[in-house]
């Protein structure tokens, strides 16, 4: 350890000696880093499982057509399914050689919440050939 000696001789020395401070110091870092436990909790997570038998896919080669009806459910060419199977279903349209066209049909009184949630997958799948269709009804709205 390391001392200071002051100036002259009997002059009393001015700074604080820090030595035995730092000395104290370590022995408490080196007690905490052994008295802490092994950290040996985990988070259980309830992974999904695949489903080895999936359902036909319905993809026609011309157009598809998805719609919300007013119970807020999605349908696949009149029939129901989720947002997940809606983005495998654009996947493989994607993959035909050619691209078939998307219809949306969106009913006048289903939640604008479900038809952007359905929009948002239909625009993360990047298809190219979408449109609205039947916008007529929504004329009584504009009146």
């Amino acid at each position: 350890m390391a001392m200071s000696s002051g100036g002259a001789e009997g002059e009393p020395i001015m700074e604080m000696n820090t030595t035995p401070l730092i000395d104290v110091m370590l022995v408490l870092i080196i007690m905490f880093i052994i008295t802490i436990p092994i950290q040996t909790h985990a988070v259980k997570i309830n992974l999904p499982v695949n489903n080895p038998n999936p359902p036909p896919v319905i993809i026609k080669p011309d157009f598809n057509t998805v719609s919300v009806d007013t119970q807020n459910n999605i349908t696949w060419n009149g029939s129901p399914i989720d947002l997940e199977t809606l983005r495998t279903y654009l996947d493989q349209t994607k993959a035909l050689p050619v691209e078939p066209e998307l219809h949306i049909q969106p009913d006048p009184y289903s939640r604008y919440a479900r038809v952007d949630e359905m929009l948002a997958v239909v625009k993360k799948s990047e298809v190219t050939k979408v449109g609205f269709v039947d916008n007529e009804k929504y004329a009584r709205f504009n009146k």
